[in-house]
């Protein structure tokens, strides 16, 4: 019996360390070791985020090489911050950011979302200060297609979270780009259907109008 009790614990231990040393998923880790085994140069802009940052072919988008995707779908704040030294290593010129909806879908509140992405923007600071970065407003979601629950139920905290952002931008002396006021249906309050067959993530016409917003601040100094 003693011997089976010390096996069991050894095995819940051993369960646990692994549970420890694998804070995210299989893709995160798969997506963030291309990383760091990809180059990053002080002419390149980086836009940095979640699935909806995953999702689109920047540098196609913008026809600038230099634009390069470090989109991992399913990412968090914290798994955002925890990845940055692959990026903050090339001195990017630039850096788009858009996290903090995978956050919502964990019930986790405004203000620690926008405190996590507080520590983002103190690292890329203190890292690589010479890096401009750029705070987009977390797009809305809708719940017209009843798919990613989590995420849509909790469509009111978004705004909230945007308000905390420009905050911020204006603590930190970032520049902070709406995106969400594109994006929303003025009648629901929710995302436009036009940019989505999900309620999350963007079709190709969302990607479109997301370049048309950003793409000022694309050549600018």
């Amino acid at each position: 019996m003693k011997k089976n009790f010390f096996l069991m614990v050894i095995l819940t231990l051993t369960l646990a360390c692994h549970a420890q040393e694998r804070k995210y998923s299989t893709f995160y880790y798969q997506r963030a070791t291309l990383f760091e085994e990809l180059p990053v140069t002080s002419n390149d802009i980086i836009f940095l985020g979640n699935s909806i940052t995953n999702g689109a072919e920047w540098a196609e988008l913008f026809q600038n090489k230099h634009v390069k995707n470090r989109g991992i779908s399913g990412d968090i704040c914290m798994g955002v911050y925890d990845r940055l030294d692959a990026i903050l290593k090339g001195k990017p010129a630039k850096i788009f950011l858009l996290i903090g909806i995978n956050d919502v879908s964990r019930g986790t509140p405004a203000d620690t979302i926008v405190s996590r992405i507080g520590m983002i923007a103190q690292k890329i600071k203190a890292d690589s200060p010479k890096t401009k970065l750029y705070l987009q407003s977390v797009l809305p979601v809708t719940d017209h297609y009843n798919m990613f629950k989590g995420h849509t139920s909790r469509w009111q905290v978004i705004p909230e979270i945007n308000k905390g952002l420009v905050r911020l931008a204006e603590k930190e002396g970032l520049t902070y780009i709406d995106l969400y006021s594109h994006f929303i249906d003025g009648q629901t309050g929710k995302m436009n259907t036009a940019y989505t067959n999900d309620g999350l993530h963007l079709l190709g016409k969302g990607y479109l109008k997301w370049v048309e917003i950003v793409k000022p601040y694309i050549g600018k100094k």
